[in-house]
């Protein structure tokens, strides 16, 4: 099949081009079918909806139709013979020279292959841009000889912008499904994080109820077996005996209703005026006489310190740090309680020669039913420090504890002086 290209006027490029090529076995054409064959081009390129032009050997226009001139703000008679790449191919996407040299269309009939492109801009006349794909394809003559190329684009800017679009919404859905993964991972250890805390509870409760309600039964047992060869003060200490196992699971089960109290947000803080000097000092008497023999004290450099805190809630806090300090020392030791006075906070500091903490105990001290690995076997349910967190917590302070084993621990409780309600 011919291949042919033209100059307007395009019915006399066609005739040479006709001319120029023998053909025996077909009829002579007429004026009539050229111009025929003529205006079939012309409707051809004329109904084509993406632009259409043609460039010879050395880069100018041969033709172009309506959709290629109405895209980059040109007349087609203002086309004609114009070089096409200083035209509309003049530079890159950036605003960068783009060399001839370089160009892909041009390649066509240099290497007379097919070249294609959809990265590129063409420029219109007033100087702004549109992203384009196009196809650059070589035209032949009848001898084969490459004699130009034929250029078909299209404006691309509404699958760039959907391209755009369509990328933004990935990432956007990339970003929520990491944020959900994010937040079911989260939700998944919050699960785990129950789970571990449901499995201590258990055992905590089966460990912690058992000793005392065996003792009770036991007590309960030999009452009733032996009441008659019991003296009064054998009965005496049994009964002591349930009286105290019934108080230490009362104590366990009021610690966990004050836990459930907090989480729930029903546990208000009802701050009052306390003279901290005193109340320290009858504090720690009260503590001295269920101390161990350990010899328990208190300095203040104030002589009065008044302070706007919870009274119930501090007396909680520094029974359970007292209580643990006695519970894990040597008879005999000091335990030694400090208070002071910095800026707009009070702080109370305990001590004691304890049996210290192990340093991998120290980042889930204030964990609910949590128990350090050198506690062995003395009584306790792990719910002391995290009601002393929570108390702390509500009054708007801090904890911190330093301790070394064997050596003792040192709890440090900072409380502002006026409690003020936080948003």
């Amino acid at each position: 099949m011919q291949q042919y290209y033209w100059l307007q006027p395009a019915s006399t490029r066609i005739e040479e081009c006709i001319a120029a090529s023998p053909q025996p076995s077909t009829p002579q054409l007429t004026t009539t079918d050229l111009e025929t064959l003529r205006r079939q081009h012309e409707l051809i390129l004329n109904s084509v909806g993406e632009g259409v032009y043609g460039l010879d050997l050395e880069g100018r226009v041969t033709f172009v139709n309506p959709a290629a001139a109405k895209m980059i703000g040109w007349e087609i008679s203002d086309l004609i013979s114009q070089p096409m790449h200083s035209v509309l191919h003049h530079s890159k996407p950036d605003g960068s020279f783009y060399p001839v040299h370089e160009c892909p269309i041009y390649e066509a009939f240099r290497d007379g292959r097919i070249h294609r492109a959809n990265t590129e801009v063409f420029w219109r006349k007033d100087g702004s841009s549109f992203p384009v794909e196009y196809v650059s394809t070589p035209m032949q003559d009848q001898h084969g000889e490459v004699v130009g190329t034929v250029v078909a684009f299209q404006d691309i800017t509404q699958r760039k912008w959907a391209e755009v679009l369509l990328q933004r919404t990935n990432e956007e859905l990339e970003l929520k499904v990491r944020d959900r993964t994010a937040e079911l991972h989260q939700a998944n250890e919050q699960l785990q994080e129950l789970s571990d805390l449901k499995s201590r509870f258990v055992a905590m409760v089966c460990h912690e109820f058992r000793n005392p309600l065996n003792n009770i039964l036991l007590a309960a047992s030999s009452l009733e077996r032996y009441d008659e060869q019991l003296s009064p003060d054998q009965r005496r200490d049994y009964i002591q005996g349930v009286t105290t196992n019934v108080e230490r699971m009362t104590h366990m089960i009021d610690d966990i209703l004050v836990i459930g109290k907090i989480e729930a947000h029903k546990l208000m803080i009802q701050p009052t005026q306390i003279e901290l000097v005193q109340f320290c000092h009858s504090l720690v008497a009260e503590m001295q006489l269920t101390a161990n023999r350990q010899m328990l004290s208190v300095t203040s450099r104030h002589r009065h310190l008044i302070a706007e805190l919870d009274e119930k809630l501090l007396r909680s806090i520094l029974i359970n740090i007292f209580s643990n300090s006695i519970r894990y020392s040597r008879e005999q030791t000091p335990i030694h309680l400090q208070l002071l006075k910095r800026n707009s906070h009070v702080i109370f500091r305990t001590s004691d020669q304890g049996i210290g903490i192990p340093p991998e105990d120290l980042p889930y001290l204030f964990e609910p039913f949590y128990r350090g690995k050198n506690v062995s076997s003395t009584p306790g349910t792990g719910l002391g420090l995290n009601i002393v967190k929570r108390f702390v917590d509500l009054h708007h302070g801090r904890i911190k504890v330093d301790s070394k084993l064997t050596v003792g621990t040192t709890f440090t409780i900072i409380l502002p002086l006026h409690y003020c309600v936080q948003g």
